[in-house]
């Protein structure tokens, strides 16, 4: 695990809270020059550590108030069958996120639609005519109790 300093580590908590806060504001809170700040910024982006910036949407105001999570157990496991399933995953809009997960099943996807009928329509004609597709199970979300994007950067676990 890579550590950080407890610049950086702020850096990162308040991107997280607010990707759109200016260098200026970031360099007002941490009490440096947002010359400093900046630097720091690129280079955790260079790194890799920041990914992308993005702004959270909220499902229901943009009418895509359905999601479910579904499992899928593929009916053969090679690694070119794998690799082909995550391409064809990939070219899905309504998977938001895909797992390649260990135990019962081999994916978790979570998947967000307007309503019960546009997730028939995603599962009879996109889903289920993917190769290799054995069993598909489906729980719906009745309603958020936690929703949170933002990593944890104190330790929980010390060595």
């Amino acid at each position: 695990m890579r550590k950080f300093d407890q610049i950086n580590r702020k850096i990162l908590d308040l991107l997280q809270e607010d990707s759109s806060i200016t260098n200026a504001e970031l360099a007002e809170k941490l009490n440096l020059s947002p010359a400093a700040v900046f630097e720091r910024v690129k280079k955790l982006e260079k790194s890799g550590v920041i990914k992308k910036r993005v702004a959270i949407l909220n499902p229901e105001k943009i009418g895509k108030g359905t999601i479910a999570f579904v499992s899928i157990s593929m009916s053969g496991h090679s690694a070119k069958s794998v690799k082909k399933f995550w391409r064809e995953i990939e070219k899905l809009p309504e998977v938001l996120e895909c797992y390649h997960i260990a135990g019962e099943d081999d994916f978790i996807l979570k998947v967000i639609v307007e309503n019960m009928q546009c997730y028939e329509k995603f599962l009879l004609q996109k889903l289920i005519s993917l190769e290799n597709i054995g069993k598909i199970r489906t729980s719906f979300v009745m309603s958020t109790v936690k929703y949170n994007t933002k990593i944890p950067l104190s330790k929980i676990c010390e060595d």
